[in-house]
C-alpha cells in the first residue's frame, strides 16, 4: 500500500510520492501506467521526494508521464517544494533540493511558490527550420531542459500538437528532442504561452521551464524588462524574473506560481 497525493502547478499535473525511505523503485512502465488518464491516476508527470545526496534538504526525482526521468521540472519543483513542506509541518519559510539540472532553491508565498533555477545555457536565436513543410524563425535555450520557441501572431489558431510535434522531433534537435513553445506578445512584458511537452508528447496547460525561456527569449529579441508575465493555457498567469549580467548570463532565474493539492488516495497495486 503506497500512498500518493495528486497536484498542480497552474494545471500541469503531477502524481506525488514520499520516497524519503528509498522503499520505491518504480521501474518506466509503472510509472507511465500511474500517469495514464485512462486507467492510472492520470498527470503530466509522477515526482518523488529522495533524501539529498549533496547536502540540500531533499532531492527531487522527475519523471515524465512516459516513464522516463526528466533533468527538471518548473511547475513540479513549486509542487514539490510546497509538498515537502506538508511533510515538514508547514513551518518552512525556504528549502533547497537537488535535480539533476542542479539545486534549486524555494521560497512560500501561501499558496504561492517561488524558486530559483539554474543558471540558463545554450541560448540560440533566430534559426530557421523547415516545420511542417513551411519554414520558421526559431529560437532555443535550455532552462534546466531544452526548449525551443516561436513567436505568433495568433496563438490560438496554432495547431499545438501537429507544430509540437514536427518541432519537438526536428533533427535540429536530436537525438533527444526539445520541447517546443509558441509565443504570442501581449505587451512589453506581457506574453502567452502554449507548450508541447517532451514526454508527455501533446500539450499542457502549462511548463514551468517553458515559461522561463519563452520570457528570456521576449527579453531578447524585445528588450522586456524583468519581471515578465507568462500567461498560460490553464488560465493562470506566472511571473518570470531575472538579472542579465554583463557578460550576457542570466542569474537569480525565478518562476512564481500557484502549486496547488487536488486531492489524495492509496494505491493497492503499482
Amino acid at each position: 500500500m503506497v500512498n500518493f497525493w495528486k497536484m498542480n502547478g497552474a494545471g500541469n499535473d503531477f502524481v506525488v510520492l514520499d520516497n524519503r525511505d528509498n522503499s520505491l523503485d518504480l521501474s518506466g512502465d509503472q510509472i507511465a501506467r500511474l500517469c495514464q488518464r485512462q486507467r492510472g491516476i492520470g498527470a503530466d508527470g509522477l515526482l518523488a521526494v529522495e533524501p539529498a545526496q549533496n547536502g540540500a534538504d531533499y532531492r527531487m526525482r522527475y519523471y515524465n508521464a512516459d516513464g522516463g526521468e526528466a533533468e527538471m521540472c518548473g511547475n513540479g519543483a513549486r509542487c514539490f517544494a510546497r509538498f515537502v513542506n506538508r511533510l515538514e509541518g508547514g513551518q518552512l519559510t525556504s528549502t533547497r533540493f537537488e535535480t539533476i539540472a542542479g539545486t534549486i532553491e524555494a521560497e512560500f508565498f501561501g499558496d504561492q511558490v517561488r524558486i530559483q533555477l539554474s543558471t540558463p545555457h545554450s541560448l540560440t536565436l533566430n534559426e530557421t527550420l523547415e516545420l511542417d513543410g513551411d519554414p520558421h524563425l526559431v529560437h532555443s535555450v535550455n532552462t534546466g531542459v531544452p526548449h525551443a520557441v516561436v513567436f505568433v501572431d495568433e496563438l490560438a489558431s496554432v495547431d499545438v500538437k501537429r507544430f509540437g510535434a514536427a518541432t519537438r522531433y526536428h533533427s535540429h534537435f536530436a537525438p533527444k528532442g526539445t520541447n517546443a513553445n509558441f509565443v504570442q506578445v501581449l505587451g512589453d512584458s506581457h506574453i502567452a504561452i502554449r507548450t508541447y511537452e517532451r514526454g508527455v508528447e501533446d500539450e499542457t496547460l502549462a511548463c514551468g521551464t517553458g515559461m522561463v525561456a519563452c520570457a528570456i527569449i521576449h527579453h531578447e529579441l524585445n528588450g522586456a524588462s524583468s519581471p515578465v508575465r507568462v500567461q498560460v493555457a490553464g488560465g493562470d498567469t506566472l511571473e518570470i524574473g531575472f538579472i542579465k549580467s554583463a557578460q550576457g548570463t542570466y542569474e537569480k532565474v525565478t518562476l512564481l506560481g500557484p502549486a496547488d493539492f487536488t486531492f489524495s488516495g492509496t494505491l493497492s497495486d503499482l
